[in-house]
């Protein structure tokens, strides 16, 4: 059986403890050295090949060096107060200024100067705006040329005037660089980290409590030495780096405090050190390494997605939960046998099986189940129903950042009446004698504010021509959406020889490629999930429960999202950000394919031990009470530093990573308390002994060996749920 094999491995590690311990030491030593140099090794880009805008955007970079899918710059010019941008003396000075830039040969340059386009220029006439494009860049920085583009334009601008710039990729950036989100990293691992010490320091009462931070050190550095080796064949995106920290942190010190507290437990019930760890291995053990196999199924959502960014994520996430079981089933039990006694001082708190008010609560949710599960579900269907005006994309231009120069240029540009559409340009690649004839899209009912086609070199080059189309409204709008698919229809109606690239389109197909395939996604990982969990709880009836109440768990959360968010009900309270009006595209994603994993490791913590307690007694109410009273208060705990981890996640500057870490954060309160703590007792009480059901058929199909009491079908004398 699972629980004889578990017994005969934790044996054979204390046997060679030494062993154990030497392979992890290197493992560390050299975890550590490669920790330091991976960053420099990490991908930055987020392509789609195969996505229709992909191929425009590598032509266009091909051929004219700047622009595709990067944000342009966008400079904002302002007249001396009692002045206009059109008088001529003004004219002639913000003339020379754009030709300043455009003479540095690195950028292609959208003015009035070059198109005559009375669109650049505002209606006060106080104002006019220039668009930049830039050569490539790295996303995951601040674009580089800012300094480059105001140095050369400042010094020819008229007296007076004044000059700002901003853009999408300044906004996004917020000032940080990719060194910078380094730091970040390691300091908000390292701010979980304290956190977590302090939950634990509660929870131990000793110094016990530096065990299981012992246990995330080493298999965080682990997980970054294989990904190091992972650079050399393959890229993996600079977010994965975010992701091994915190969820390493989080489901490491999970795992260790599940067999930590079952070690105790087994201690002050009489078992001798070896016998203590082998039970709590067969135990405690088991349910770690389902629970990390679990996690790992989750992640084969990011794995399917056709986007190499995003795979690189899911095997590069894959990682953590594998080497933090592999830390948790060999060090840790070397460190209890060798070091463990000793570090229960000062032992504040005594080793306590069963929690007096967790045995309590479970005892009321029981005798209210029906109250219960309906009060749960309704919150979960309140929450759940704001899902549905889930909108993904890049969130609204103002939600970027909310301090800095590019916030102030984006201010500018509202005060000068531009509408923030024009950020984001759809950028055309076409035949140069075709240039002319779809130039002019402003009438097309496209939601188009202009369309420019400069003459010169850096607009014509090669047989080709590019235009650049400037939509009204942003892209995160329902408007914008709308705007971009018209105006792709439009452009290919005109010429179907151009080829259609530029950042708002990229975001678009990105979006496709996320999502295209994600019911068949949630499909497969649905389906591996119940199979295995019906291993593991020995009941199909459990299992699709869990997995039911996982996909409800997380479209709830991903009301909260949305609330806090896309409608800005929280996001300007806590972290002073308006409504972004769309959720990061690639941010739903994420957080189904880590909450999903995460938030069942506290379903199979909760289900094998109420599963353990039914064995014994026979009686669904007393495993319900038994099983809550002994791992509510761990649930809970590991739930806390979970959160906590990712609620340091949340200080990143960038505001995609506070709309996943919220999303994470939020997502895991949400189970460890509505869900695992009410509806999922509830609900077992109301189900009674149907949860102990298991057909023949599926006992044989899936090697389930029998329960102790022999029974695999619901038997009216085994114990009645409906009695509290």
């Amino acid at each position: 059986t699972d629980l004889g094999l578990m017994r005969k491995w934790s044996q054979l590690v204390v046997q060679h403890r030494r062993i154990v311990g030497m392979v992890w030491l290197v493992l560390f030593i050299a975890g550590a050295a490669a920790a330091s140099q991976v960053t420099g090794r990490l991908s930055t880009q987020f392509d789609v090949p195969g996505a229709a805008s992909y191929q425009a955007n590598v032509d266009i970079l091909r051929t004219y060096g700047n622009g595709a899918q990067g944000y342009p710059d966008v400079v904002v010019i302002t007249a001396a107060p009692g002045h206009t941008v059109i008088e001529p003396s003004v004219r002639t000075g913000i003339a020379q200024s754009v030709a300043a830039v455009s003479a540095l040969g690195r950028f292609r340059v959208a003015s009035y100067a070059n198109t005559g386009d009375s669109r650049f220029i505002s209606r006060d006439a106080q104002s006019e705006v220039v668009l930049i494009f830039l050569p490539a860049y790295s996303e995951a920085d601040a674009p580089p040329f800012g300094p480059e583009i105001v140095k050369a334009m400042e010094p020819a601008l008229p007296f007076g005037a004044h000059l700002y710039l901003t853009g999408l990729g300044e906004l996004i950036a917020g000032g940080t660089t990719h060194a910078g989100a380094d730091v970040g990293a390691l300091t908000e691992t390292v701010l979980g980290g304290l956190g977590a010490l302090v939950v634990l320091a509660v929870v131990f009462g000793s110094l016990l409590a530096f065990v299981p931070l012992l246990i995330a050190a080493v298999a965080i550095v682990t997980a970054l030495l294989v990904v190091f080796g992972m650079t050399e064949i393959t890229s993996v995106s600079f977010i994965a780096e975010y992701l091994i920290g915190l969820i390493g942190l989080g489901v490491s010190i999970d795992y260790s405090l599940l067999m930590v507290t079952r070690w105790r437990e087994e201690r002050a019930n009489g078992r001798t050190l070896d016998d203590a760890i082998h039970a709590a291995m067969a135990t405690a053990g088991r349910s770690v390494l389902f629970s990390g196999v679990i996690v790992a199924i989750g992640l084969l959502a990011l794995m399917l997605v056709p986007v190499p960014f995003v795979r690189s994520l899911g095997y590069a996430g894959l990682l953590i939960p594998l080497v933090s079981v592999a830390a948790t089933l060999t060090l840790l039990p070397v460190l209890l046998r060798t070091i463990g006694p000793r570090m229960e001082w000062p032992r504040l708190r005594t080793a306590r099986g069963i929690g007096h008010w967790w045995t309590v609560w479970a005892r009321g949710v029981v005798r209210h189940r029906v109250l219960g599960a309906t009060g749960a579900l309704i919150i979960l269907f309140l929450l759940g129903i704001n899902a549905l005006a889930l909108q993904v994309g890049e969130p609204r231009a103002d939600a970027l950042a909310n301090s800095g120069g590019a916030t102030e240029g984006l201010r500018a540009l509202e005060r000068a009446g531009f509408p923030l559409g024009i950020l984001s340009p759809v950028e055309v690649l076409l035949p140069d004698g075709a240039a002319t004839r779809i130039a002019s899209l402003e009438d097309s009912g496209a939601g188009v504010y202009t369309s420019v086609a400069p003459s010169g070199l850096a607009w014509h080059r090669g047989g080709t021509a590019v235009i650049d189309v400037l939509p009204t409204d942003e892209s995160s709008t329902t408007a914008g959406t709308v705007a971009l698919a018209s105006i792709r229809r439009s452009l290919l109606t005109a010429d179907n020889a151009a080829e259609i690239g530029g950042p708002a389109l990229t975001l678009v197909d990105e979006s496709s490629a996320f999502y295209g395939n994600f019911p068949l996604v949630l499909l497969l990982v649905g389906l591996t999930t119940f199979l295995l969990l019906t291993r593991v709880f020995r009941s199909p009836i459990l299992a699709l429960k869990a997995v039911v109440l996982n996909v409800i768990s997380i479209g709830a959360t991903y009301g909260v999202v949305v609330l806090v968010w896309q409608e800005g009900h929280g996001s300007q309270l806590f972290w002073g950000i308006p409504a972004t009006g769309s959720i990061v595209n690639w941010g739903p994603l994420m957080i189904f394919a880590f909450l999903f994993g995460l938030s069942m490791d506290y379903e199979v913590f909760i289900l094998t031990r109420i599963r353990e307690e039914h064995d014994r007694t026979g009686s669904t109410t007393e495993a319900i009470v038994h099983g809550i009273g002994r791992t509510g208060r761990l649930v809970t705990s590991a739930a806390l530093i979970l959160c906590l981890a990712f609620i340091s996640l949340s200080a990143s500057p960038q505001t995609d990573l506070k709309i996943v870490a919220t999303g994470l954060a939020a997502g895991i309160v949400l189970d460890a308390t509505v869900v695992r703590a009410l509806l999922v007792p509830a609900l077992i009480s109301l189900l009674g002994d149907w949860n102990w059901w298991l057909p023949n058929w599926m006992a044989s199909a899936l090697r389930i060996p029998a329960p102790p009491n022999g029974r695999m079908t619901p038997d009216a004398q085994s114990g009645s749920a409906a009695t509290p």
